[in-house]
């Protein structure tokens, strides 16, 4: 199921992808129509129930469409504005660096042997179609990088590795996008990787049912339809098992939380010479089986 997170007049909403139309469903309101009390409020409860949201959303769009009333349930894509998917996560989003050989290489560095991990603030999260800040006050090196994200689906604390997948909820799409001088000049990421707008995520979450090999999708990154970066998630040094497994060691993982899994080759600092987000420029990260994640800078 293709589940995202929206906003219509005014209100804050999520619900899954109506299938063959451009349009998503309004679950609370088809939740309380059926006199669902219960029903999740917000996506981090919905994602905390795992795949069982998915059996209640099936039912209640089931139970709708035999109704008759359908087009009141429903919003157009155009009369929407997306939101992340995890619009807030509970915590900082985790992520990780250098999670792919090439990607290391481009930045002349060796593979990491050990997991690099780092965060970026809730504060950075944003949409899909959300036009971002260039940040130009700030920097002249803002960077993209297409990365395939996890969504956590309970509470965890040292998840043995073979039981990693029963934590996940679902995949979406992020683009990691980085202040590359303010990384370099204060010596670690945080800063670097906070600046409002500089996590984009989206267009979906699709649970774990419908994508069940994640170490096999391909990745490809645009910059105003240039392709920079074409890779798979197959060459992740750490897959995401062993990601989860050794996260969870130091960090208890809860319902919401969003794991970046690192960027293949082709950043703008690995360029020769380097080619930096400008004014105007488009981003497009696609990932198969999720969609298309489109930002523009201002």
């Amino acid at each position: 199921m293709k589940l995202l997170s929206f906003r219509y007049e005014g209100q804050t909403l999520f619900g899954p992808k109506v299938k063959r139309e451009e349009a998503v469903w309004n679950v609370l309101a088809m939740a309380e129509a059926q006199e669902q009390a219960d029903f999740p409020k917000t996506m981090i409860e919905a994602v905390s129930l795992g795949l069982d949201f998915v059996e209640l959303v099936r039912k209640l769009v089931e139970k709708t469409e035999a109704s008759g009333d359908v087009e009141h349930y429903k919003h157009a894509f155009t009369e929407i504005e997306w939101l992340s998917p995890i619009p807030r996560t509970p915590k900082n989003v985790l992520c990780v660096g250098k999670n792919y050989a090439d990607h290391a290489e481009e930045l002349g560095s060796k593979a990491p042997e050990k997991l690099m991990l780092f965060t970026k603030s809730p504060t950075a999260i944003a949409g899909d179609e959300q036009t971002l800040p260039i940040h130009a006050d700030v920097t002249d090196s803002l960077d993209y990088e297409g990365e395939l994200a996890v969504v956590i689906s309970k509470t965890g604390k040292n998840i043995p590795k073979q039981l990693a997948y029963d934590y996940v909820f679902g995949y979406t799409i992020a683009n990691d996008i980085t202040a590359r001088n303010v990384q370099t000049e204060h010596k670690q990421f945080f800063l670097g990787k906070s600046l409002d707008g500089s996590c984009p995520m989206g267009p979906y979450v699709v649970t774990k049912d419908e994508i069940p090999n994640p170490q096999n999708l391909s990745l490809v990154t645009k910059v105003n339809d240039d392709v920079r970066q074409n890779g798979n998630t197959s060459a992740m040094l750490f897959k995401i098992d062993e990601l989860i497994a050794e996260i969870s060691k130091y960090v208890t993982l809860e319902a919401g939380d969003v794991l970046l899994t690192g960027t293949p080759a082709g950043v703008g600092k690995g360029m020769t010479p380097p080619a930096y987000l400008k004014k105007g420029d488009t981003v497009k990260v696609s990932i198969e089986g999720i969609g298309t994640l489109v930002n523009r800078f201002e």
